[in-house]
């Protein structure tokens, strides 16, 4: 077995140990329910509890196609909550190897920098898509219930906009890991980062094209009109290449050995 795979398996153990691989897509099967359910139900809820009063519930709320309660399942829960879990989720990749010195043990057998990288993000951003998708997925069992169907074309090409999204965050959170000391700023440093980028999405079509986070508005657009932006392909090429320099940041920053450096 080649040294990536050794890797992998590392990896896969390490999840296991943590739980990581049952409570990362149990909270995105929360995530992915909670909107079409509060979106179909929260009229009868504030009914029932008496909280109506001085209230103005649109009455189209319920009356939303399935592919706009989808894309709010995106731009509310995965966009918000769903990203500081991933960040939480992934924080101590590298970190955790540098506090022990599993790391610096890790590069003294035959197993190269891009091997190592290689392993953590890969298995990583595997588990991270699969958690993403399974909440994906339960999201669309209820709108299909609750709401109208969504196009098969839409929701694939919807997803997969989405998880290029993903892969950016897994990356930029790797090499936080990695540059960074402390679990708790490589936190707060990600969230702060992740959240700023998917605020700025839509001030202007410029920044939309070299913003990572435009993905995401690409799946929602694609979701709710049924058609994709026309910067597209450039927002895709230009986050592969954010993708590209958080690898190489991080295979810098380790084959220096700035791990040592407190």
């Amino acid at each position: 077995m080649n040294s990536l795979g050794v890797l992998m398996k590392k990896e896969y153990s390490q999840v296991l140990r943590d739980f990581k691989v049952i409570w990362l897509p149990l909270v995105f099967v929360f995530l992915g329910a909670t909107q079409p359910i509060m979106t179909y139900y929260l009229p009868v809820i504030l009914e029932v509890l008496g909280g109506t009063q001085g209230i103005s519930i649109d009455p189209t709320m319920i009356e939303q196609t399935g592919g706009q309660v989808l894309a709010a399942t995106l731009g509310s829960q995965f966009d918000q909550l769903g990203i500081m879990i991933i960040v939480i989720a992934m924080m101590g990749l590298i970190q955790s190897d540098k506090s022990s010195g599993m790391l610096a043990f890790i590069l003294t057998r035959p197993v190269t920098v891009s091997s190592y990288i290689g392993g953590k993000l890969v298995f990583n951003y595997l588990l991270v898509s699969v958690s993403v998708g399974i909440g994906y997925f339960i999201s669309l069992l209820y709108i299909h219930f609750l709401f109208t169907s969504v196009e098969l074309s839409q929701l694939i090409g919807a997803l997969l906009c989405y998880l290029v999204w993903v892969l950016f965050s897994v990356s930029f959170i790797t090499m936080l890991s990695a540059v960074l000391n402390s679990q708790a700023l490589i936190a707060i440093v990600g969230i702060i980062t992740l959240l700023i980028c998917r605020m700025l999405v839509g001030l202007h079509p410029m920044l939309d094209a070299v913003n990572p986070a435009g993905m995401s508005q690409h799946a929602m657009n694609l979701l709710i009109s049924g058609s994709i932006g026309a910067n597209l392909s450039i927002n895709l090429l230009v986050t592969i290449i954010w993708v590209l320099l958080t690898v190489i940041i991080t295979h810098y920053w380790i084959l220096q050995k700035k791990f040592h450096e407190s």
